[in-house]
C-alpha cells in the first residue's frame, strides 16, 4: 500500500470515529494520516526496514495504530476499518469537496435518507428531500448542489504535490536502467500545474525493449494499455495514467518541448516558426527537409529568436513576447528559500515540538523559521491565548540561546497565525501581537460571507499596524473547497497600501495564492512569502510546491521575502 492509500484509510477511520462521538481517537488518526501523507519514504519500506518499532518512530504513531498499519501493509486490508464500514456502509471519499458536510451531517443523511454515496446525494437533492431534514433547509440544499458540481469538475485529476513522490520513484527506477541514456518527466508535471491528469516520460535509448519490459511490469501497474518498442502506456493502482516514449537524441529537445506544452504555448511557437519559413514539430525545427534545431530546448528557442523559457511559464500569458525582447524575469530558484514563515507545532495542532522542527529545518537547508501556531478561537486546535503565547515565547528564547551557545546560525522567530474574526477584528490583543517577530492572519470561519463583506473583513484585519502577512489569502483547498468570495484586486491594493505580505501557502492542496494572483502581486509590487504551512516535519518538503507556484506567477527572488536573509526580511516587516 502506498502512503496515500494508508492515509486515506486512516482519515476515514477518523470520520467513522467522529460519527460514534469518540473524543480523542479521531484526532489521533487524523494526525497520523497527515504525517504519513507527507512522508517522502513509503511507509511499507519503513516497515520492511524496521518492523513495528520503526512504524512507532513515525510522529504520532502509537502501538495500536502501528499494528493497524502493519496489517494494511501485510494484507492490503484492515479488519478494524472493514468493521467500521460494515456498521456504516458509506462511501466517505465520494463526499470530499462537498463543503459543509461533516461527519455528523453525513451520518444524518445516511440514517434519515439512506444516502451512501455522491449519486444518492445528488438524487436526494433533486427530489428536494434534504431541505425537509431538521438542521438543513433550502440554503443547505443549494450549497450541497454547488458542492456536487464542484466535485464533478475536479474529478479525474491528481494534486501534483501529493502524487509527485510516486512519479519520482518511477523516474528514479527508470534512470537506473543501463539502457536509459537520458530521462525527463514532461507534460503538466514539468510545468508544475496544481493538478495533473496523467504523466508523460521521455527517454533516449538505443535499446528500448528492456526499458519497456520493466515499465509495464512494475509492481504498481494495474493495467497495460499498450506495449511497444517506442511507446508504452499504463495505469497505476493509484489510478494515474503514465506514458513512456523513446525519442531519438537529435529530436529530444523538440519532443520535450512538444510534450511539455502547454498547448497554447506550442501553437504560438509553431506560428513563429512558420513566419520564419520553418516548420516545428515534435521531431525538430526544419527548413525544408533539413533539421536546424531540436536536439535540446535551448537551441530550439534560440533558433526561433527567443530566450529560453522556463517550463513553469509556458502558458502563453505574455512570456513569448518577453522572450523575443530578451526581458524574461529570472525566476526564483527551488533552493532560494531561506526561511519558513508558517509552521504549526505540538503547542496546537502540529505533530512535532519546536526543537524537532528546528532540527528538520536545518537539515533542509533553511536558516530560520517562524513558529505560527493557531490562536484561541480555534478551540479544536487547542489555539493559544495571550498567556500561552508568552510561555511559548520563553521556550523559543531558550532554543535560540541554545543555538547561539553552539554557534549555530539559525533563528527561531516568534509568530502566530492569528484568526480573523467575523467583523475583521483579531483573536489576540494588539499588545500580544506587538511582542511577536512575525504576525500572520487568516480566515478560518464564515466562508459564506458575500464578496463585499469578506473583502471588507480581510482589509480591516490587514490594516492593523501589527499584521505582517495574510496567510492562504483566498481559503481554497484544491478539490475540496472553493475559494471564498473576495475581490482579490482590492486585497492586493490594500496590501500595497499597508505593506502587507501575501502568502503562497505551499501545502499541495492549497497553493494559495494561485499563479494568476501571484502575477498580479508582482505587477503591483506587492511582496509574497512562500510558506509550507507545516503541521509535521515531513511537510517542510512542500516548500518546493510553493516555489513552483511562485515561478508559475513569474516571481523572482526579490519578490519573495523569505528568500532573503533573516535580518533583511525582519526589517521589511511592519514590526
Amino acid at each position: 500500500m502506498t502512503n496515500r492509500e494508508i492515509a486515506k484509510i486512516l482519515h476515514e477511520i477518523a470520520v467513522y470515529l467522529e460519527m460514534d462521538n469518540e473524543s480523542f481517537k479521531p484526532r489521533a488518526y487524523e494526525k497520523v494520516a497527515d504525517v504519513i501523507d507527507g512522508l517522502e519514504e513509503e511507509t511499507a519500506d519503513i516497515y520492511k526496514r524496521g518492523g513495528l518499532k520503526a512504524l512507532q518512530e513515525i510522529p504520532g504513531v502509537g502501538a495500536s495504530i502501528a499494528e493497524k498499519i502493519e496489517e494494511l501493509i501485510k494484507t492490503d486490508h484492515l479488519s478494524y476499518y472493514e468493521k467500521l464500514k460494515e456498521k456504516k456502509p458509506i462511501d466517505l471519499s465520494s463526499f470530499n469537496g462537498i463543503e459543509g458536510l461533516g461527519s455528523k451531517s453525513i451520518l444524518k443523511l445516511y440514517k434519515e435518507l439512506g444516502i451512501k454515496n455522491l449519486n444518492d446525494l445528488e438524487k436526494a437533492v433533486k427530489r428536494g428531500d434534504i431541505r425537509k431534514l431538521e438542521g438543513f433547509g433550502e440554503k443547505s440544499e443549494e450549497n450541497i448542489l454547488r458542492g456536487i458540481e464542484f466535485v464533478k469538475r475536479s474529478g479525474g485529476r491528481f494534486v501534483l504535490g501529493f502524487i509527485m513522490p510516486q512519479v519520482r520513484v518511477i523516474e528514479e527506477r527508470l534512470k537506473k536502467l543501463k539502457e536509459v541514456e537520458k530521462i525527463v518527466v514532461a507534460g503538466s508535471v514539468r510545468r508544475r500545474k496544481e493538478t495533473i491528469g496523467d504523466v508523460d516520460i521521455l527517454v533516449i535509448s538505443k535499446n528500448s525493449k528492456p526499458i519497456m519490459d520493466y515499465f509495464v511490469g512494475m509492481k504498481e501497474v494495474a493495467r497495460v494499455y499498450a506495449r511497444g518498442d517506442t511507446k508504452s502506456a499504463i495505469k497505476l493502482q493509484s489510478g494515474l495514467d503514465v506514458d513512456l516514449r523513446v525519442v531519438a537524441e537529435k529530436s529530444f529537445g523538440a519532443a520535450l518541448n512538444y510534450f511539455t506544452g502547454s498547448k497554447d504555448h506550442n501553437i504560438e511557437l509553431r506560428k513563429i516558426a512558420r513566419e520564419k519559413g520553418l516548420k516545428l514539430s515534435e521531431y525538430g525545427l526544419f527548413k525544408g527537409k533539413k533539421q536546424v534545431a531540436g536536439k535540446d530546448e535551448e537551441e530550439l528557442y534560440r533558433a526561433l529568436g527567443m530566450e529560453y523559457i522556463e517550463p513553469e511559464m509556458r502558458e502563453n500569458f505574455g512570456e513569448i513576447e518577453l522572450a523575443k525582447k530578451k526581458r524574461l524575469p529570472k525566476l526564483i530558484g527551488y533552493s532560494d528559500i531561506k526561511g519558513d514563515l508558517q509552521i504549526q507545532t505540538n503547542w496546537t495542532d502540529g505533530v512535532n515540538s519546536i526543537e524537532e522542527i528546528v532540527d528538520a529545518a536545518m537539515k533542509a537547508g533553511l536558516e530560520y523559521i517562524a513558529v505560527t501556531d493557531h490562536t484561541k478561537r480555534l478551540a479544536m486546535t487547542h489555539g493559544l491565548d495571550e498567556k500561552k503565547l508568552i510561555e511559548q515565547g520563553k521556550e523559543i528564547d531558550r532554543i535560540n540561546k541554545k543555538l547561539e551557545k553552539k554557534h549555530i546560525k539559525f533563528k527561531v522567530l516568534k509568530g502566530t497565525e492569528c484568526d480573523i474574526l467575523k467583523d475583521g477584528t483579531l483573536d489576540l490583543s494588539d499588545w500580544a501581537l506587538s511582542k511577536l517577530d512575525v504576525v500572520g492572519v487568516s480566515v478560518h470561519s464564515y466562508f459564506k460571507l458575500d464578496k463585499k463583506e469578506q473583502t471588507k473583513r480581510i482589509k480591516k484585519a490587514i490594516e492593523n499596524p501589527h499584521i505582517d502577512i495574510l496567510f492562504h489569502p483566498t481559503g481554497r483547498i484544491i478539490q475540496r473547497r472553493e475559494a471564498y468570495k473576495i475581490d482579490v484586486d482590492e486585497i492586493i491594493k490594500a496590501a500595497k497600501e499597508t505593506g502587507t505580505v501575501l502568502e503562497v501557502d505551499a501545502f499541495p492542496d492549497r497553493l494559495d495564492l494561485k499563479d494568476e494572483y501571484i502575477k498580479k502581486c508582482i505587477e503591483n509590487e506587492v511582496k509574497i512569502a512562500v510558506d509550507s504551512d507545516a503541521h509535521s516535519i515531513n511537510h517542510l518538503s512542500y516548500l518546493e510546491c510553493g516555489v513552483a507556484e511562485a515561478r508559475r506567477g513569474w516571481a523572482t527572488r526579490e519578490d519573495v521575502i523569505n528568500a532573503w536573509p533573516v535580518e533583511k526580511m525582519l526589517k521589511f516587516l511592519k514590526n
